[in-house]
């Protein structure tokens, strides 16, 4: 029988403190772990405490100054406003693709949260798109697909002809846990149902993705790259299986080697450039950092039409965009006191899992806001990549990022997605239906914390899940 811990909201002190939980003819005691100074505000002095419910990820950094709060509120417009073809009357919103994906950013990242990839070929697929390259012909790296470019668009302006359509079905691969429970894990399948534009190359390699959450990414970015590299352990010298490296990439705006950070594979190294990136190869926007739509020379009309400026984006609308991902606040943590919880936290160090998720950083001074300096704070990420083993591998590099290698998600935040979203979905491609699956997916150098996890009884993997959930 399981044994009621939720009934027991404890302030503890001491490590390992042993509960003894009663009722229902029922008795366990099971160590737990120690609370930490300020772990419940996992943003710090940025963290959202009072905006809750569907509207968590919502929130402005409640230590911004007067000037930064009002280039958030500039960004939110134009975040969640649809951008339009150009030539238009609105001038600053005009310049949507050729192609593209989404008219605004707010469709993906819907509530700021993160998309769930369709289950049926009936359902929306706004939220996923499909990455795409090949082998460079000379020389070692990748190179845009040569008809379709860098991303797939299942959306054009008028008078473009979209670049096509796929869909995603799913194959289910069922499995036991050790105490002989079942489970069942599932990935994803492509296929391309439309062409509009030809075939596509013989050596194509493709990534499903899903958009990503967006708050806390301007407290990661004030993690700085010394940080980063003073935690990577590329040739795993300590021996402890953890081979995490840093994502060498270039600054798209400054032309400098930096470390990267934000996208799945860490392709962009600043807040600036992701969303640069993101307008162009999501919107069809254009900005100083990313002039050139994604059309090639296979689409003509893509070429031939009609700009909404040069850039298409004026500097401070990609200010207040980037001030505006910056200052998401990350929410409070919920139900952080908890017994169970506490449990679930100690079997999340006793599994080795916070090797890669790590808990706690310090942001430095030179933050892309001064509000988010200096702030201790609860991410459980290292931001390095890793090698995922080959069940998670989706055989396209990106950069110095092999095709077995991912970015640590960040943990925090993840137990509200079902309230904002509606739906528990997670990893790169949202295979993933909840944190169990999430965790079983895991090979390569996270394969240890898998089997463990596998190994647990139900009473153990229902804390660990509930802790994840705390975040």
């Amino acid at each position: 029988m399981r044994c009621p811990w939720n009934d027991l909201r404890l302030f503890l002190t001491l490590p390992a403190l042993v509960v003894l939980a009663a009722g229902a003819g029922c008795v366990s005691a099971r160590p737990i772990a120690e609370l930490e100074e300020g772990e419940w505000l996992p943003g710090g002095q940025a963290t959202n405490t009072l905006l809750l419910g569907r509207n968590a990820f919502l929130a402005p950094a409640p230590n911004l100054s007067a000037d930064n709060e009002a280039q958030f509120f500039v960004g939110n417009s134009f975040f969640n406003d649809a951008w339009v073809e150009a030539p238009a009357s609105t001038g600053a919103r005009d310049g949507l693709g050729p192609v593209f994906n989404a008219r605004a950013c707010a469709v993906c990242h819907f509530r700021d949260g993160r998309a769930a990839p369709p289950e049926s070929s009936e359902d929306s697929k706004l939220g996923t798109l499909v990455r795409l390259s090949v082998p460079r012909e000379k020389g070692p790296g990748q190179a845009p697909e040569s008809v379709y470019g860098g991303q797939f668009h299942d959306n054009a302006i008028n008078d473009v002809e979209p670049e096509g359509d796929f869909t995603l079905s799913w194959e289910e691969l069922p499995g036991r846990y050790d105490d002989g429970s079942s489970y069942s894990l599932r990935r994803p399948v492509l296929e391309f149902t439309e062409l509009n534009y030809g075939s596509l190359h013989s050596e194509t390699m493709f990534s499903v993705r899903i958009a990503p959450q967006m708050f806390g990414l301007g407290l990661l970015e004030g993690l700085d790259d010394d940080t980063l590299l003073r935690l990577s352990d590329p040739d795993d010298s300590d021996g402890d299986g953890i081979s995490g490296r840093v994502s060498s990439q270039l600054d798209g705006e400054t032309g400098e080697l930096r470390v990267g950070r934000f996208g799945w594979k860490a392709e962009q190294p600043t807040i600036r450039t992701q969303t640069a990136a993101a307008l162009n190869g999501d919107i069809g926007i254009t900005t100083s950092i990313f002039a050139d739509d994604d059309c090639t020379e296979f689409q003509p009309e893509c070429l031939a039409a009609e700009s909404g400026g040069v850039p298409e984006v004026e500097e401070e609308v990609l200010h207040g965009l980037s001030v505006y991902a910056a200052a998401l606040a990350v929410p409070v943590r919920r139900d952080w006191e908890e017994a169970e919880v506490l449990r679930g936290k100690l079997l999340f160090s006793q599994l080795n899992c916070s090797a890669c998720h790590l808990p706690n950083h310090q942001t430095s001074d030179s933050a892309p806001l001064p509000e988010l300096a200096e702030q201790s704070i609860w991410p459980y990420t290292d931001l390095l990549l890793h090698d995922m083993g080959e069940g998670l591998a989706d055989g396209r590099p990106v950069g110095d990022a092999t095709g077995r290698e991912w970015k640590t998600p960040p943990l925090w935040g993840l137990g509200l997605i079902p309230t904002v979203n509606g739906h528990d979905n997670l990893l790169h491609d949202g295979r993933a239906r909840g944190f169990a699956e999430a965790i079983l997916w895991h090979g390569g150098e996270a394969e240890a914390a898998a089997l463990g996890f596998r190994a647990l009884d139900a009473e153990d993997r229902e804390a660990l899940i509930r802790f994840l959930a705390s975040l």
